[in-house]
């Protein structure tokens, strides 16, 4: 072996002795997630030792809605775990195992998702099968997308990395070089893979052990996107292209008693442009849940101001 050969031998047999102490250090705090209620299984994914108290996060399909799941951890034993609250629109639920010592678990380290960077280096982690691990890698290839995947469902400021998440890698971690979680894999869509931001969450994971769900604005209508008429002098000041017109209305609902009807126009809350169904959604948190909100909505070419108190979505 020429001297040449032998330093390029050398980085990558260190670049290789990284990647595999890497996979070993976090394969410590991913654990499998077998859901079901004993006689059936729901789904079976990767959760992620959140802290030593024996709290597991992992995607909300993956326990669909069983209240019980069965825990393996990386040396092979089982346990089993009651589930602490789901959410559907953010796809996480939080577990906890039962009768865990602190001494059986590992908790995965935790990292900044607001400092994520294009071309940043990741692994994905999975352990769908009882101490068995699997890792594949990749880059960020963005770092915050809203992307609508096959069958509707929409994704919000989503981490997307080329990493291959095969089946099983739900629930499992996205890490970057130093070992540290910056997201948790949910969906792979257009060859890439689609992974929650570390920061949002540690928001919903203790919305989730407080109250068991995430409290949500509710207004009671259906939307979809719809081009904006160029003709409308109230809209020349305004620089968006899309409204969201109103498909159906819930009797009941907060949207119908605020006046509104099909084929209005949603184009603005509280002052602000909305122009997608996600970007609405940002405003309906629990924060406007009993408050008056102020809706601006094109109606018959004029732009209309309606006031609506939008209610707790699981009251609704």
């Amino acid at each position: 072996m020429t001297e040449r050969n032998s330093g390029t031998h050398s980085i990558l047999q260190s670049f290789s002795d990284a990647i595999v102490s890497l996979a070993e250090s976090v394969g410590r705090s991913v654990v499998s997630v077998s859901a079901g209620d004993g006689s059936r299984r729901f789904g079976v994914g990767t959760g992620i030792v959140w802290n030593d108290q024996g709290y597991i996060v992992t995607n909300s399909h993956v326990v669909h809605r069983s209240e019980k799941a069965e825990i393996g951890l990386p040396s092979g034993d089982t346990l089993e775990a009651s589930v602490v609250g789901r959410d559907r629109d953010s796809d996480l639920a939080l577990l906890k195992i039962q009768g865990a010592t602190p001494s059986e678990l590992d908790p995965i380290q935790l990292g900044n998702s607001d400092r994520l960077k294009v071309g940043q280096f990741v692994l994905a982690v999975a352990n769908a099968f009882v101490g068995q691990p699997s890792v594949t890698s990749g880059i960020i290839t963005s770092s915050r997308r809203n992307i609508r995947a096959w069958g509707g469902q929409s994704f919000d400021n989503v981490v997307v990395s080329d990493a291959q998440v095969n089946p099983g890698y739900s629930g499992g971690p996205l890490v970057d070089a130093s070992g540290k979680m910056i997201a948790l894999n949910t969906a792979y869509a257009f060859n890439r893979a689609l992974s929650i931001p570390v920061n949002n969450v540690k928001e919903i994971a203790e919305k989730l052990k407080a109250d068991g769900r995430v409290k949500r604005a509710f207004l009671g209508v259906t939307l979809d996107a719809v081009p904006l008429p160029e003709d409308v002098p109230e809209l020349q000041a305004v620089e968006q292209d899309y409204g969201l017109m109103v498909l159906s209305v819930s009797n009941g609902s907060p949207a119908k008693s605020a006046g509104l009807a099909m084929g209005d126009v949603l184009v603005g809350f509280n002052g602000k442009p909305v122009s997608s169904y996600e970007e609405l959604r940002r405003f309906l948190n629990e924060s406007i849940i009993g408050k008056s909100a102020k809706l601006s909505v094109l109606r018959g070419g004029k732009l209309n101001e309606f006031e609506v108190t939008p209610a707790d979505d699981q009251a609704a």
